[in-house]
Parts: C-alpha cells; structure tokens; sequence
C-alpha cells in the first residue's frame, strides 16, 4: 500500500511538473488560461484557397486576476470576436494583432470586460497557410478534383485555426466543415465510412488531444475497408494498391496492443496523400497521413505504418510537452515501431531496420553541431521544425534499447506499459520522464543504470559508449558478395539478389564506395535497373550514389523524381548534393522551377533556402 502511495504521489509531482514546463514556441499565456474544447465551423474554399469561418474555444480559467487571452496565429485574417458570459449572452470582444514573428507568426491578444467561459472568432486563412497545400485539379492523379491537406506539426496548426499552439495544451474537438459536394471531408476524428458525399461533414474528436494532431483532407477519396477496425482513404488510382499493401495494419493493432496495451483510439484507418506530402507520414490520430512513396507493390515500407500506428501510444496518448522534448515522441516511437516489426515480421527484418537506421543517425552525426545531437535540444530560437532529425528518433530509440538490454526485455516492457497507462492523455517533459524513470526503473532495480548514466543519453551530446550496435547477418553477407565483386572476384550475375529484400538493396547501395568507377555504376544499373527502379527508397539512394560518383545517365530520371514527389526525406538530400556543384546547381535550380508549384510550403521553404544559399 505504501509503495503506492509513493508511486501516486510521484505521478501527482510529475503532472505538475509537467504542467509548469514552459514552452517558448507559443504566445498562450496557458498557464492562466487553457482551451479545453474548440469547435470548428468552416468553408472550404478552393478557388481562393482559404478556410473561412469561426472557431469556438471553450475556456478553462486557472487564475482569478487575468482577464486577457492570448492566442497563436501566423498569417490568419481575423474578423471579429465574441465573448460568452456565464448567462449566455455573447458580447464583442476587443482584441490586437501583434507584427509578424517570423517563426512564431502573430500574437492574438483577446481583452473581453469579464472572463468568458467562451470565445467565438470569425476569421479566414491565407492561400499561403503553411499548414495547409491546395492542388489544383491538374495537380492530382484524377486531373479532375481538387485537393487539399493540413500539416500541422510542428506549429503550423496556428495558420489555419486561431489557437493555443501548444503540444502542453490537449483539447477535445469538434468540426462542422462545408464544402464542394465533389469532395469528401474527413479529418483526424472518428470518420463514418458511409458519410455521403454531400459537402456538409460533421466530426467529433472526444479525446484530448494537442493542435498538431488536428488535421483535415479533402478531395476526390474513396474507401476501403482492411478489416473491421482498420481502412484506407485514398484517390481512385491507389486505392486498391494501398489497402493490399498494409493489409498487415490489423496485425500491427493485436501486436501491439499484446505489448502496451489497450489501443485507446476506436477506429484506425489510413489516409494516402497525393505524392507532395513532405513527410513519410503523420500520426493524425485515428486517421495516420501516409505518403504514396511507400505503396512498394510489396509491403517492403510498412514500418512507416509501424510508425504511425506506435504513435498511437507514444506521442499522441503519451505527448512531449514542449519541442525540446521531442524524443519522448519520436525515440519512444521508434522504439515500438521496431517491436511492433520484430512481433509481426520477424527479428531478422526488425535487426535490419535497426542496422539501416543507425548508420544514417551515424553519418548524420558527422555534419550535425554537437549541440543538435543532444536528446533534450535546445533550439536557440530556431524553428521547432529544425528538431527534427534523425537524434529524437534513433538515437532515443537507442537509448530505449539500452535500458532493454540492460533490465531484460520483461522488466523493460512492464515499465514502458505502465508509463504508457500512467501519462494517459497527458503532456510531459524530459525532466517528468527522468523522475519517473528514476522512480519507476532504476531505484526498482539498483546497480543495473544509474541516474547519472541515463541522463548522459539524455543531456550530453553524441552516442554514449554503451550505444547498442544491431549487427544484421544478411548484411554481413550482403557486405561480403559487394566486396568480391569490387575486387572483381565474381560476377555481378553471381550475386543472390533475387533473395534480396529491400534493406538488403538499400545496405548495399549505400555501402558502396564513392571511388566506385562509372564502368562499375553503368553495369550495375545494366544488370538491375536501377535508375528506373519502381520503389522510393531504393531510387533515392541510387540517384544520390550517382550525384556523388559522377553517374550523369541517371539525370533524366532524377529530375522526373524531383518532380513527381515531395517528401522531403527523398529530395532534400538530393538538392543538396547537386548544389555542391555548378553544373548541379544549374540542374537543380531548372528542375526546382518546374517542381515548385507541386510541393508543399515545407517542402518550398527547405528547397528555397538550400538553393538560395
């Protein structure tokens, strides 16, 4: 009784540790006020590219004194404002637009005479929201519907709904949205997949949840059911390709729900976005946002759903309180996402992913300052976005994989089950983590971690000596075939990569050595196709082995790739090893012109600076 006593008091420290955290990212004054519930009434407008309308916010006032609220919002046309009394009278509210921060956008400060138990703001967004892309008909696969998504992670939710943007503020939603009747509406809530297309769509999200995981989509997408629990929204053309390919997202639920518990969410159904989504995907919850890029035709890439699913426990149930603390999102994500491969496709796939994952944190780790290879980053003022590398994922993933090996898998899993239950619908920080794990693991089992060797992951920069190294047997004989054929041993005929499987491919693609001649490159490309190859990843790492060797005959492709996707993982890196060039420059500056117009405003704002510098 008296252990759980002290485990409450402790959880009760931890809540209010994690309440105080200061988020530098947002004008909120969240600590006198927070937003428990908003509700969305809005037009979509293709034609002008904007969402029009009001938000309602219902209030929580934490002091007695304050009367102002203060809110996020970057680029958005506000209109007017209303305040709610405790009788239910609406009153116009004062309020002032502050300048234009260039990573924070505007503070919205709201002066009503009393406070208000709600707030209602008619306002619109601008055609160049960064939260949102809009395509044109044109643009889409079916050249006859119009199409458009939000993005909101980091904090670009404030451009289009007027908002305590704030992983540490979590709301309940709900949305009446209006749109064209040729379109379907669906957003990151429980969607009927019966709803008529009728332009009229209501949604409710009874979970608390933060802004960036409010989302919305619309465009000409159909559904599929994978199976009672799970389906796919998609266009016409990827719909039946997309469900075939992650037909193995009800397996991931059941395993990992054996793992970590209940999943908390209803529904899980996927989203396959049109080819200029930035990201791989985005944990939107109950409705994840997926790239096309990975609809292989041979469920080669579904660790990405992994991914996504994970988030379901880690990050959209269990949230990092501020963007320093990232890696309690992502780290613990790829940890589970890694389990979830192991439990479903086996420990030689799961150690493979490993493998690849670590190599690329470790050449990222080359070129990256110290101070960005520290878990708990310290942005400096910087874009939050900037905290996204491969540090909050692999290397936090590693750090969980430390603590796995060093308690033994069993103990280590009933902790992070437990952690899981304990922060339920909470947002936390890496000082409420450090406690917890202190309290929870370490003093449970002393003599195993110390405190002080958990905080070096945490705190210090770099890869800690004790850093897990995953060694993949397939790819020490993948290693051993290149290396024969290098030396001209064998033959490239004689290599077994009819057996390969995607990882195979990809380790040895980027194993091969930058002194590899254009003899060697045009046979490898003769045997295997390379260059046309059909899967993203694969082509990426072929076209960026190219650039860096020499390999021209790759040119025509590569542009053709630049321009038919987005993602920024698959093009940033290629931009940015033409740019090191004249002659790529050139390239990539006339290819970029064409491409432009497809790409998401992330996707612009990273390619602009990179072309520009």
């Amino acid at each position: 009784m008296l252990s759980r006593f002290v485990l409450l008091f402790s959880l009760l420290l931890c809540s209010l540790a994690a309440n105080s955290a200061s988020d530098s990212y947002t004008y909120a004054n969240y600590q006198q006020v927070t937003v428990t519930h908003l509700h969305l009434d809005l037009t979509v407008n293709f034609e002008q590219k904007t969402l029009t309308g009001f938000a309602d916010l219902q209030l929580n006032w934490l002091t007695d004194g304050e009367k102002n609220i203060h809110l996020d919002t970057r680029d958005l046309d506000i209109d007017r404002i209303y305040a709610k009394d405790s009788a239910g009278n609406w009153h116009k509210a004062a309020f002032q637009l502050a300048q234009r921060d260039p990573v924070l956008g505007s503070k919205l400060t709201i002066s009503p005479a009393f406070q208000p138990q709600k707030l209602r703001i008619h306002y619109n967004s601008a055609p160049e929201a960064s939260g949102l892309q809009w395509l044109s008909p044109e643009q889409t696969a079916g050249k006859t519907t119009p199409f458009m998504f939000s993005q909101n992670q980091a904090i670009h939710g404030r451009s289009w709904i007027p908002i305590q943007d704030t992983p540490a503020v979590r709301m309940s939603y709900s949305a009446r949205i209006h749109s064209p009747d040729n379109v379907l509406v669906v957003m990151s809530a429980p969607n009927d997949p019966a709803t008529a297309r009728d332009g009229d769509y209501q949604f409710y999200m009874p979970q608390p949840i933060p802004a960036y995981l409010i989302a919305i989509a619309a465009g000409d997408l159909q559904f599929k059911a994978m199976s009672e629990q799970t389906g796919v929204y998609a266009e016409p053309y990827i719909l039946d390709a997309s469900a075939e390919e992650f037909a193995s997202t009800q397996a991931m639920i059941d395993a990992t729900e054996q793992l970590y518990g209940e999943y908390r969410w209803g529904r899980y159904d996927l989203l396959i976005l049109p080819p200029s989504f930035p990201f791989g995907g985005m944990e939107n919850p109950v409705l994840s946002f997926i790239t096309p890029t990975v609809v292989a035709g041979d469920g080669s890439l579904v660790n990405l759903i992994a991914h996504e699913l994970a988030h379901s426990w880690s990050g959209n149930l269990v949230t990092n309180a501020t963007w320093r603390d990232l890696w309690l999102n992502e780290g613990f994500t790829s940890y589970v996402e890694n389990r979830i491969m192991e439990q479903v496709f086996g420990k030689d796939r799961a150690v493979m992913e490993q493998s690849l994952s670590v190599q690329a944190l470790q050449d990222e780790l080359k070129v990256l300052s110290a101070n960005d290879s520290i878990l708990h980053i310290d942005l400096q003022g910087r874009d939050p976005d900037d905290a996204f590398s491969g540090v909050p994922y692999t290397k936090g993933q590693l750090f969980l994989m430390y603590l796995e090996q060093q308690f033994g898998r069993d103990k280590f899993d009933r902790f992070v089950r437990q952690y899981f239950a304990d922060f339920a619908f909470k947002s936390i920080d890496t000082e409420t983590f450090v406690n917890y794990l202190d309290n929870n693991l370490l003093q449970q089992h002393p003599g195993v971690v110390s405190l002080e060797q958990a905080k070096s992951w945490i705190y210090q920069p770099g890869l800690p000596a004790s850093t897990p190294a995953p060694q993949s047997d397939a790819f020490n004989q993948v290693e051993q075939h290149a290396s024969n054929w290098l030396a001209g041993n064998t033959e490239l005929s004689s290599l077994p990569t009819a057996s390969w499987t995607v990882h195979e491919w990809l380790y040895f693609i980027n194993n091969l050595p930058l002194s590899i001649s254009t003899e060697q490159m045009a046979a490898l490309d003769n045997s295997f196709s390379l260059t046309t190859s059909s899967n993203s990843e694969i082509a990426h790492a072929w076209y960026l082995l190219a650039l860096k060797t020499g390999y021209q005959q790759v040119m025509p492709q590569l542009e053709q790739y630049l321009v038919s996707i987005g993602r920024r993982k698959l093009i940033i890196p290629l931009y940015k090893q033409l740019a090191t060039t004249p002659e790529g420059l050139t390239f990539a500056r006339a290819v970029y012109q064409k491409a432009r117009p497809g790409y998401h405003p992330l996707a612009q704002g990273s390619v602009d600076e990179l072309l520009e510098k």
